[in-house]
């Protein structure tokens, strides 16, 4: 496959940005999305070019490390991280438009990588549970009724990509902050912060100036691990359950 790559490149977070056109050949349909880029960068240093920086890790789709922006969608035209995106999914001679996620919360670090430690920030304030110290309890000294745990399963499979928020019109980061707090939240294990967490989680999703929800349903379209809509809802009805008992 022979391709034209338009790639967005920024220094710094400060510096201006603008797409870069390149052209690759030889681009195998059973290469992944990353090994193309991988592919890319060999050729940039080989003619002393700087290498396009992006994120990666597992390349399992399971760390949630990769983040582009691709032909405006996040991960791409697959529902699927972009590490397992695979070259199949394009054309030869297709133009491909690369970018990183855009959100004023995700600034840009360098070229396709993007900070997302408000994410970090927003789990550290409350996505915890207290758990006292020595042996391990046996497993079934909390019993927990199968629907709740297969709720907490269902949110628990978010890996922070921060997929919901690229594809939101607004960056909301409503999906990702529900699904961490759906998970702990069903559980007897977090019940004792059960109304701080929820409460703590929300302020400090509108600290990090993330765009306010209008549930246009974006985000769990892009979202690669499927978490639903309806969980936004969930956590509401959770911060108004903690609102009404704080304040009484």
């Amino acid at each position: 496959m022979k391709l034209t790559l338009r790639v967005w490149r920024q220094k710094n977070a400060d510096a201006p940005g603008a797409m870069s056109t390149y052209q690759v050949d030889g681009i195998s349909q059973d290469m992944s999305f990353l090994e193309m880029l991988d592919t890319l960068n060999e050729e940039l240093i080989l003619t002393g070019d700087d290498p396009v920086a992006f994120d990666h890790d597992c390349r399992e789709g399971i760390c949630g490390a990769c983040s582009l922006v691709i032909n405006g969608d996040a991960h791409g035209p697959e529902r699927t991280t972009t590490c397992q995106l695979h070259m199949r999914s394009f054309q030869d001679g297709d133009t491909i438009d690369i970018e990183p996620w855009r959100a004023s919360a995700f600034p840009v670090v360098k070229d396709l990588v993007v900070d997302r430690s408000a994410f970090d920030r927003i789990i550290q304030a409350g996505g915890y549970i207290s758990a006292p110290t020595g042996t391990a309890p046996d497993a079934h000294a909390s019993p927990v009724p199968k629907p709740d745990a297969d709720f907490a399963f269902e949110h628990a499979e978010c890996i922070g990509c921060g997929a919901c928020v690229a594809a939101c019109p607004n960056g909301s980061a409503m999906l990702f902050t529900s699904a961490k707090i759906n998970h702990l939240n069903v559980l007897p294990q977090g019940a004792p912060e059960r109304e701080t967490r929820v409460l703590d989680m929300v302020d400090q999703m509108d600290i990090e100036g993330f765009g306010g929800c209008t549930l246009t349903g974006e985000c769990a379209t892009a979202c690669p691990k499927g978490i639903p809509l309806p969980s936004i809802s969930a956590m509401n009805k959770e911060w108004l359950r903690a609102t009404r008992k704080v304040h009484r």
